[in-house]
């Protein structure tokens, strides 16, 4: 690192390591006036010093390096209790310093927690602690993918962002199964992009999408109904069912529903009347509807294990778990999604993983074949708002109409093919 840095606070008795002079620019430019603004500092030709936290680096070693006196270090710590924890100055983040013109001291530090979100610290006569968020762009975008691995890997491949997966999961939760998806399988999908600097950093919510296999097609559409989102079809048909698909993401079958399975550990052949997810130690794992819990418990068998009852039909319960949600209890109510534990190996099991078991009046069934009946459709008063809304989302989804779009451009470019 640039700069005369020690290894410690005031008293340290290990020698300084010295360092090259830092190199410091006095000419403003973006970035400074940036960092003036988002901070509302005096905006002058403050020079600018930019470095990265390096290993067993803390905020004292960095600004006595820089001629801070302990005391003054010690202040500004204090002063940043309950704005930011100073344990959470990691290795490898930026930050930058300001020196105000003709200063061998820094005015300001400012480090960076995350691509968004910063911390400023004053080391001026008036001390103070802030933080502060770059305001994010927000920008309509499409994808087009068709499935030939995985659903995250593809859109990488392809240049999309990979993150837009767990929106159209949880968009096709109710009706996909995403443990099942096949090579040939599409995904369209209109989503809001949250931009910085012109980056793309977040996926935001899926506006429009569709689900293609041989021919067939699903599509959801986000709509505002009683104040709330919720994702329909094109004839106001609610996607969101009773229960979810999978009580996790992103995982996969190890093993499936049988009145005749050999068990891996005792090697007799009895019913598994379940599902096995595999997924890593620790991957949460959600109740696939409302519903109360009616047990908490471990056994030799299933270790820990939650049993949820959703109504006087359908019982679920979730097996081996890690260890159980923090605060849940017998006669909790839980949301549909909720995290009620994390996949382990408790009990009679050879590896991580999730065993999932659904009961109909009383009856195992598979998971994996069982109806949910549709949550509330739209209204019959918001049909027509709904289906003006719709409208240029469902064009958007055909491919017909970028191909128009397509050769509009070219026909304006002047393009003529023989």
């Amino acid at each position: 690192m640039s700069g005369l840095l020690i290894g410690g606070c005031a008293g340290s008795r290990q020698e300084p390591e010295v360092l090259p002079e830092p190199s410091v620019e006095t000419i403003p430019d973006g970035e400074v006036a940036e960092l003036c603004g988002l901070f509302a500092l005096p905006l002058m030709d403050y020079g600018l010093e930019n470095e990265v936290i390096r290993k067993n680096e803390n905020l004292a070693s960095i600004l006595q390096g820089r001629g801070i006196d302990y005391q003054q270090v010690y202040s500004v710590t204090q002063i940043a209790r309950g704005v930011f924890d100073m344990r959470r100055l990691r290795a490898g983040n930026p930050y930058s310093l300001l020196y105000a013109p003709g200063a061998s001291e820094p005015s300001y530090f400012i480090y960076e927690e995350n691509y968004r979100t910063h911390v400023c610290f004053s080391l001026t006569d008036s001390l103070w602690v802030r933080r502060a968020e770059i305001p994010l762009e927000i920008e309509d975008k499409f994808v087009d993918i068709t499935i030939s691995s995985s659903l995250w890997q593809d859109l990488e491949e392809a240049g999309y962002n990979p993150l837009v997966a767990n929106g159209l999961s949880e968009v096709f939760a109710w009706t996909v199964d995403f443990f099942g998806l096949q090579k040939g399988d599409t995904f369209r999908a209109s989503y809001q992009a949250y931009l910085l600097k012109d980056k793309e950093v977040e996926a935001g919510p899926i506006l429009a999408a569709s689900f293609i296999r041989a021919g067939h097609t699903q599509k959801a559409f986000r709509y505002m109904q009683d104040s709330v989102p919720g994702y329909w079809d094109q004839d106001g048909v609610n996607l969101q069912r009773a229960f979810l698909k999978a009580p996790l993401k992103y995982s996969r079958v190890s093993s499936g529903f049988s009145y005749a399975r050999r068990h891996p550990i005792t090697r007799t052949v009895r019913p598994h009347t379940g599902i096995d997810y595999a997924a890593p130690a620790g991957t949460p794992v959600m109740s696939i509807g409302e519903g109360k819990v009616i047990e908490r418990t471990y056994t030799r068998a299933g270790g820990n294990t939650v049993r949820i009852k959703h109504n006087s039909v359908y019982t679920t319960a979730y097996l081996h778990l890690s260890r159980f949600a923090s605060g849940l209890t017998v006669g909790k109510q839980v949301a549909q999604g909720e995290t009620i534990g994390y996949v382990g190996s408790t009990g009679s099991s050879t590896g991580p993983h999730l065993d999932f078991r659904v009961w109909r009046n009383g009856k195992p069934i598979n998971a994996l074949t069982m109806e949910s009946p549709p949550a509330d459709p739209i209204h019959e008063a918001n049909m027509k708002s709904f289906r003006e809304y719709i409208a240029p989302y469902r064009r958007g989804l055909e491919p017909e109409f970028y191909k128009r779009i397509a050769l509009e451009i070219i026909e304006l470019a002047g393009v003529r093919f023989t």
